[in-house]
């Protein structure tokens, strides 16, 4: 097992130090399988170089915080990791197969869901109706087994009873736990469509602390309850980060500038960690005019 503290470089990018593996809460008994693997990915949108030449590793049963100042490429690595939107070079490996083109080009071997920043739910539907969605559009299951699932995850999720509820009757925090219940449901008769990786794109923006702490703490037990699962999670609250990564990439200018365990946040004398959690206007990141 790696060294946290490895004073290795990924190549291609400067004083990066490489933390590929942590004994992690959310990692324990599981194998040390690499379920995800970017190698020099990179996106341009015109003239905006968004992403430049990225490596980044997911094992199983890890979860790892994306971070770092806004619009540089945290919400686009979510897409292209889900397949929702195709790197203009670079190479994407899931549990070691490698994915040409877009998701619905070359399905993955294990399943992703991913948790927009906002809930993106259809106002016309349910409750149940859109957690219930895909298996009501891609399943064989009858509706009453549907329905069964759908109960089942929203307990999960702790919304009992909120199956007849339409999205504009609930608070934003119900909106999101929704959307959590959505991306985890899954067909008993496909197993393996079961979401083993699962992308967290801001899901505590706009929330109050206690919304918030609810948001954190069901992310976490979602993982538990989906064993050896695991999240990427773009954020950049600082509680959300402490309480559900056990390891932090730190993403500016479209290259990783540091990455670690949470607990070397408060250690590190990275000029970019630190600047961007004291909230600084001096240092290496310059705000966006």
């Amino acid at each position: 097992m790696a060294d946290l503290h490895d004073s290795s470089t990924i190549p291609g990018q400067s004083s990066v130090p490489v933390s590929p593996r942590a004994a992690q809460p959310g990692a324990v008994g599981c194998d040390d399988e690499v379920l995800l693997e970017l190698k020099g990915i990179s996106k341009q949108f015109g003239d905006n170089q968004v992403l430049d030449n990225v490596d980044l590793t997911l094992h199983r049963g890890e979860a790892v915080a994306i971070i770092g100042p806004s619009g540089t490429g945290k919400s686009t690595i979510l897409r292209i990791i889900a397949g929702l939107l195709a790197p203009d070079e670079g190479e994407i490996y899931v549990q070691g197969n490698r994915r040409n083109g877009l998701i619905e080009d070359s399905p993955d071997p294990v399943g992703i869901g991913m948790v927009f920043q906002q809930a993106a739910l259809f106002d016309s539907l349910s409750v149940a109706e859109n957690v219930g969605f895909l298996l009501y559009q891609h399943s064989r299951l009858p509706a009453h087994q549907i329905r069964e699932i759908v109960d089942d995850v929203l307990d999960m999720v702790g919304l009992p009873g909120t199956g007849s509820r339409y999205p504009a009757e609930l608070s934003g925090g119900m909106r999101k736990r929704v959307s959590f219940a959505r991306a985890i449901v899954s067909n008993p008769e496909n197993p393996q469509d079961r979401p083993a990786l699962l992308l967290y794109d801001e899901p505590t923006a706009g929330l109050d602390p206690i919304a918030s702490t609810v948001i954190e703490d069901l992310i976490r037990a979602i993982q538990r309850n989906n064993g050896c699962s695991s999240y990427l999670i773009v954020t950049h609250q600082d509680s959300t980060i402490r309480r559900t990564a056990d390891r932090v990439i730190f993403l500016h200018r479209g290259k990783i500038q540091w990455q670690g365990p949470v607990a070397a946040v408060d250690e590190t004398d990275n000029p970019f960690v630190r600047q961007f959690f004291s909230g600084r206007v001096e240092g290496p990141i310059q705000m966006v005019q």
